[in-house]
């Protein structure tokens, strides 16, 4: 195969950078379930306090606009200021908890270390395909994730093997670069792989996702719409939008 859906040859392209959740593995709706148990959590505490009505988190609407494809602390913030909440930033090692930013983030990451631990993680058959098919025919691949979780989703998902290089949540962090939607951990994965952006592919299901590879100059930027909404990751640039990746090998 030269071409993607006949019209997209192959031949433009060297290397291809993809999103891990909703893109290769079934992890999204765990990060989402994972935020909306601690938000809800935080959200009922908060209520109690100030005495006023409960407002959960929206897997659907908070969920895809604030937190999303989005650095962990940066999502918490976001979503903070969606409902006009001010909460101390915090510190990276404050214990999990309800007090700062960073405290809500972290008790994220232990619910989801424990659904990663117990459940598994599923892998996209047509990711895994399509990814086999570039593999065999020597394009350059890469992972780039705001996960800080990455590295253990693809070793226990056993397809570490197929990507040059990892540019994950503990990387951006470690070297300050701003996480999605700004394209700096997408352009660090094309240098990571020795490739221009232009003669690069980026895979991605969040709005944040396409927004960085859009605006990161990448030749061709796919949405995968797991969400049913194919028009806002085309609005937020998307050149083409699929359902699965397997329709690429079509």
């Amino acid at each position: 195969m030269n071409q993607f859906n006949s019209s997209i040859a192959l031949s433009q392209f060297d290397a291809i950078l993809f999103d891990l959740d909703g893109v290769i593995t079934a992890t999204a709706k765990i990060h989402a379930d994972c935020w909306k148990r601690i938000f809800d959590g935080f959200l009922k505490q908060r209520a109690e306090e100030i005495h006023e009505p409960f407002q959960p988190f929206d897997l659907q609407n908070d969920y895809k606009l604030y937190v999303d494809g989005k650095m962990r602390y940066v999502g918490v913030q976001s979503f903070l200021e969606s409902r006009g909440i001010q909460l101390a930033y915090g510190e990276p090692s404050n214990p999990p908890g309800y007090d700062t930013v960073c405290a809500l983030g972290n008790f994220k990451d232990v619910f989801f270390e424990e659904v990663l631990q117990a459940k598994g993680i599923e892998v996209y058959e047509g990711s895994l395909a399509l990814i086999r098919h570039l593999s065999d025919r020597g394009f350059k691949l890469a992972v780039v994730s705001s996960s800080h979780h990455c590295k253990a989703v693809l070793k226990v998902a056993g397809i570490e093997h197929f990507f040059a290089a990892v540019v994950d949540g503990n990387l951006v962090d470690e070297l300050h670069l701003a996480g999605k939607p700004a394209p700096d951990a997408f352009l660090l994965g094309a240098k990571q792989l020795g490739v221009e952006p232009k003669r690069t592919i980026v895979f991605e299901d969040a709005i944040s996702g396409v927004q960085a590879g859009h605006d990161g100059g990448f030749g061709l930027v796919v949405g995968v719409d797991r969400k049913g909404d194919p028009e806002t990751l085309q609005k937020n640039g998307a050149d083409i939008v699929v359902q699965d990746l397997s329709e690429l090998l079509g």
